[in-house]
């Protein structure tokens, strides 16, 4: 089975927008087809610090038979340890780490700290069910773009999620871009297909050149309601790629906004998107933030900033991973003499397709 292919449509342009599927920022978007897109520029990386060109789309689409390899048998394994009070342990070493795959005891052949360069895909949700307060969301985005984003090291880039998933702005380095990009989103509208974005998100951060730490931040009230995947495809396309996800889930950021009371509507689709945010952010090793103010908002980025900051990344190199092709190999970290400690880190990966 191969990848599906990224199709540059530029000669075939008007007749494909003519059919449906080309997305843009300046079309309405139509009604759902049976495969996902995404729009992006033909450009996969602008020149830094010059004003985006008016885009040309590419489509991403992803079949039901995708699969994803892995370039390398490197497993790398970020992990957050906290002590009781709630503050990071800075002082751990290798020896420290305790690593089980599959409940049998694994080597860990290096450990390092949050040099590692990251790589981030952050999903706007812009759908209609997001009104409340966006403008805040919007500013409280770009305070992250600006304080996460080392110059030089970092990248980070921009989708925006409705009906369709647009790709607003490609990896870049400098946070100015990300900015420009998201004070540019249109007004919200539309339904959301965020599954959809996960997954799309996941590929892109993997297909694109260069290395780094690969790092979704959704910022969402966590609600799918058009999806073309479905959950199970969506995290597993997330762990194949080592893909750590955090959320801002922003329902009870909306209700105190409206009714100034954290309990809202607490109908089953809501509970149901409050859990499927838990489960994406325990099983790739992240976390999940649910703010009822400014305060809170703004303090949730923060906390992602800091915990990126401050992670260890285990390095793990199966020797051999015979009869395990394609499968899912559970992991557990535990800290020596760590009692009253909190270690996060994801729960497993997916072993190379020879």
């Amino acid at each position: 089975m191969k990848l599906a292919p990224i199709i540059v449509l530029l000669t075939a342009f008007a007749a494909s927008a003519q059919s449906g599927r080309i997305k843009t920022a300046e079309t309405p978007a139509p009604s759902p087809s049976p495969r996902r897109t995404v729009s992006a520029p033909v450009t996969e990386r602008p020149r830094i610090a010059e004003p985006r060109p008016s885009p040309s789309p590419v489509i991403l689409t992803v079949d039901e038979e995708d699969v994803i390899r892995v370039d390398s048998s490197y497993v790398p394994i970020p992990v957050t340890v906290l002590a009781k009070d709630g503050r990071a342990v800075r002082n751990l070493d290798r020896d420290d780490f305790r690593l089980q795959i599959d409940g049998v005891e694994a080597e860990i052949r290096e450990v390092t700290r949050a040099e590692v360069p990251i790589r981030m895909a952050m999903l706007f949700d812009n759908s209609g069910s997001i009104l409340t307060a966006r403008n805040f969301q919007i500013e409280a985005a770009v305070r992250f773009f600006e304080r996460v984003l080392r110059p030089g090291r970092d990248q980070g880039s921009l989708f925006r999620v409705a009906t369709s998933v647009w790709l607003e702005q490609p990896l870049t380095a400098d946070p100015r871009e990300l900015v420009r990009a998201i004070q540019a989103l249109p007004p919200p509208s539309g339904a959301t297909s965020l599954l959809d974005g996960i997954e799309l998100a996941a590929r892109y951060l993997a297909e694109t050149e260069g290395v780094g730490r690969r790092v979704i931040v959704i910022v969402s009230d966590g609600d799918d309601t058009i999806t073309d995947t479905t959950v199970e495809r969506a995290l597993r396309m997330a762990q194949r790629n080592n893909c750590q996800i955090f959320v801002v889930q922003t329902t009870d950021f909306e209700n105190f906004v409206r009714t100034g009371s954290r309990i809202g509507n607490a109908n089953v689709r809501a509970l149901t998107a409050e859990r499927r945010m838990k489960m994406f952010a325990e099983q790739t090793g992240g976390a999940v933030y649910m703010p009822i103010d400014r305060r809170e908002l703004e303090d949730a980025f923060q906390r992602i900033s800091a915990d990126l900051s401050e992670q260890y990344i285990l390095g793990y190199y199966p020797e051999s991973e015979t009869g395990h092709n394609g499968q899912f190999r559970r992991i557990e970290v535990a800290v020596a003499g760590g009692e009253g400690m909190t270690v996060r880190a994801r729960k497993g990966y997916y072993v190379r397709r020879d």
